[in-house]
């Protein structure tokens, strides 16, 4: 008999959905986050449990208190030694798996309270390394690192496919390997010439890959005959692009070590927006950025003004 504070058992019939509904809340976060939220979590909790405090309910000043640890390297974790201080970036993920833990057990942390978030704007401000930026690959060195691959090849043919989207469409990594193919697939949009359009070399792919339906780009497994079903990983974008880049040899005036650092998968989304001799609201578009300075940081070469208005008005 249930007692008189806990809510009666759910008829039989919505059993099933219960059980579907518990797997999308598994699916609303991939298993290597959920792993670094928990670990993140019993990190908290012993911290807490170390200084007399408790997890829960969230206490704004506790967690700002924490985040202050972690930056100044004393949040002892679950052994005996002091830790480094984390790095901004490991703080802000802590930060989210208390908030994340808090949620799941019916509570709310407010990160928009002044104990967090004068911490967490101080931490940035001191500790923040400055963005390293890439190096924005343009058309010729584009052209000259598709010409490193292998055309005959099925991952060679991935591979093209695979740059040749990202800089056209100035894609994140994350939305390269995130694209599926489907039926009712559109051939408008071909590009000026069929030895860098994107759809040719999409369906090249396709076609020898034999993909039907699903994720678009695969690993090609079995000494490069065959290819699998799962999804690339998107670091595979990264490492695609940095090998390109080095086997054409772009930046060859520095050192290999440098040159590694110079390049990643952001190199062709900046590559885009550095190339395309148009206004910049149309760069901003294509790119999705809310501000048109936001654009600026990515064109890495340009004119005050690539299309002359002046000119355009008939003076």
């Amino acid at each position: 008999m249930p007692l008189a504070n806990e809510p009666p058992p759910l008829p039989a019939h919505l059993q099933d959905l219960t059980e579907r509904a518990c797997g999308y809340v598994e699916a609303a976060s991939s298993a290597n986050t959920r792993k670094a939220y928990a670990s993140d979590w019993k990190h908290f909790s012993a911290w807490c449990r170390r200084r007399n405090l408790s997890p829960l309910p969230p206490d704004p000043q506790v967690v700002g208190l924490y985040i202050t640890a972690c930056a100044s390297g004393s949040a002892v974790g679950t052994t005996a030694r002091g830790d480094k201080p984390n790095s901004v970036s490991t703080i802000e993920r802590r930060l989210s798996a208390i908030g994340w833990n808090c949620t799941q057990r019916g509570m709310v942390l407010d990160r928009k309270d002044r104990a967090i978030a004068t911490v967490m704007a101080g931490i940035r401000n001191t500790h923040a390394a400055p963005p390293r930026q890439k190096e924005a690959i343009v058309r010729d060195d584009f052209i000259a690192m598709l010409e490193t691959l292998d055309h005959g090849t099925l991952r060679g043919l991935r591979d093209r496919a695979m740059l040749l989207i990202g800089f056209a469409g100035g894609l994140r990594r994350s939305e390269i390997v995130g694209l599926d193919c489907g039926r009712d697939q559109t051939e408008d949009g071909r590009g000026s010439s069929d030895a860098t359009c994107p759809v040719v070399a999409i369906e090249s792919w396709i076609r020898f890959a034999r993909i039907a339906k699903g994720p678009l780009f695969r690993r090609v497994k079995g000494q490069g005959k065959n290819v699998g079903p799962d999804r690339l990983n998107d670091k595979e974008i990264a490492r695609l692009v940095k090998r390109a880049a080095m086997a054409a040899g772009i930046r060859g005036d520095l050192a290999e070590i440098e040159r590694k650092l110079k390049f990643s998968g952001h190199s062709l989304r900046a590559g885009l927006a550095s190339s395309a001799e148009v206004d910049e609201r149309y760069v901003q578009k294509q790119l999705g950025h809310a501000s048109a300075e936001m654009t600026r940081r990515y064109q890495r070469r340009r004119d005050r003004f690539c299309v002359n208005l002046t000119k355009a008005s008939g003076l």
